[in-house]
């Protein structure tokens, strides 16, 4: 069995922002953002093969963390019409039969955490898919069991493959970007580290408490190791926020205890068609392969 974690608020804005002409439905709302996710997760079951699927939404996009750091990312700059598309993506997933993980406490990353940790060692399961580029959940990635896919590039990475993609191992990957920052989600790192530093220095040392407090004894090349480790000792708090900002959390409260549970049956045939009538997409009605009613 091979489960696929659907990062689908990704999919929402990859839709959204594709380069095409707007879609809008008879009622004269764009509907791009929610009909692109359909085509996109039809693709994913019929051409691709899924069979076992969980989609996590931003059902909000704060979360606990904004209490933890207030310049954690918002609705700021969302456009409007794409912010007014998410409970409909959300209903159409359902429609479609999906399991739909909406998250308001947490984040979509953290449902698709929990759900490759409560999964990744189940009979039965021969492979995770998280289906997202975002290099926060490459965290989760372990050995080529629980592995990042990126559909758009047509790339897998397992746990060589994020060591390679960004120079540290996934159980080094929160200590990483609270030295680099995370522009997406709004925390800025440490002035000075910037990617390849980082990576040197925690390739060596895994975590932030395992650097040693004098650079002499770093033993890696980088630039200006004195500069970059008297930032470290000064802001040494902000490092440890970011690093928790960055760490997904696995206890997310998801219904589905077993794996079959996230099991295809099809689309709901009269949920389906009505959703296709309201976006005004006939065409969409033809492409669900399997029907659960």
């Amino acid at each position: 069995m091979q489960l696929h974690l659907v990062d689908a608020t990704y999919e929402l804005f990859r839709a959204y922002y594709a380069p095409r002409p707007a879609v809008l439905a008879p009622d004269g709302q764009n509907v791009g953002a929610v009909v692109g996710l359909l085509y996109s997760l039809l693709t994913l079951l019929r051409e691709e093969g899924a069979s076992h699927v969980g989609c996590a939404t931003d059902h909000v996009i704060r979360s606990f963390r904004n209490d933890m750091y207030p310049n954690y990312k918002t609705e700021a700059g969302v456009p409007t019409e794409l912010l007014e598309q998410f409970e409909l993506a959300e209903w159409a997933m359902e429609a479609l039969g999906l399991v739909v993980w909406r998250m308001i406490e947490f984040e979509a990353d953290d449902a698709l955490a929990a759900a490759a940790a409560r999964w990744a060692e189940a009979p039965g399961v021969d492979r995770i898919y998280i289906c997202t580029p975002d290099k926060d959940l490459a965290q989760c990635v372990r050995t080529d069991r629980v592995v990042m896919r990126d559909r758009l590039r047509d790339r897998t990475l397992d746990e060589a493959g994020v060591a390679a993609r960004w120079g540290v191992p996934p159980a080094s990957i929160p200590d990483y970007l609270a030295l680099v920052g995370d522009s997406a989600d709004g925390f800025p790192g440490l002035p000075g580290w910037g990617a390849k530093s980082a990576a040197a220095v925690l390739d060596r040392f895994g975590h932030l408490e395992a650097i040693p407090a004098r650079p002499g004894e770093w033993q890696v090349t980088v630039r200006s190791p004195a500069v970059l480790n008297a930032t470290l000792r000064a802001q040494w708090q902000d490092a440890l926020l970011f690093r928790r900002l960055a760490t997904l959390r696995v206890d997310v409260p998801l219904p589905q205890r077993k794996p079959n549970e996230l099991l295809w049956q099809g689309a709901h045939r009269t949920a389906f068609l009505a959703l296709c009538e309201q976006l005004g997409q006939p065409r969409l009605a033809n492409r669900p392969h399997l029907w659960q009613d």
